[in-house]
């Protein structure tokens, strides 16, 4: 068992992990596993989650509006990058699902960015594959593209 002065010390330190940047849970445990015992690290994740310092819901949707904002990537390719952040399938399909019309309506911009940029540079054929290879749905593709659907 730890004291709570040890607790506090070991929560002080993944808090200021935390606070530099937001993180998700599993990045917590990736880079506290080691050096905070077992116990006690679940103990401080626990603690931070009920404090909302730790929230992996609100970190997908805060981390999808930056994408959003800052990048031209497919739906497919921000559920890989949640997915790498170590974050529970389940919670990015359903994050995805309750915003499906925002994400698709992004989806087509990026698209349309992306044509926009590579016209000039690629034929057709191979901006579509280009963007297939991106994983952005068939729609989306050729509504960039100006195709019939």
């Amino acid at each position: 068992m730890y004291g709570i002065e040890e607790f506090d010390k070991q929560k002080t330190k993944v808090l200021k992990y935390i606070i530099y940047k937001k993180r998700t849970e599993k990045e917590i445990r990736n880079k506290f596993s080691n050096s905070i015992q077992e116990d006690l690290l679940e103990d401080i994740i626990e603690d931070l989650k009920e404090n909302k310092y730790i929230d992996d819901s609100s970190y997908i949707k805060r981390t999808v509006d930056e994408y959003i904002n800052l990048n031209t990537l497919s739906i497919k390719e921000i559920k890989y990058k949640l997915y790498s952040k170590g974050l529970d399938n389940d919670t990015i399909e359903d994050y995805i699902y309750n915003n499906l019309e925002k994400m698709e309506e992004y989806e087509l911009e990026s698209a349309k960015k992306i044509v926009l940029k590579k016209q000039s540079l690629m034929e057709k054929d191979e901006i579509k594959a280009f963007l297939n290879r991106k994983g952005y749905k068939q729609e989306s593709i050729k509504a960039a593209l100006g195709d019939e659907i």
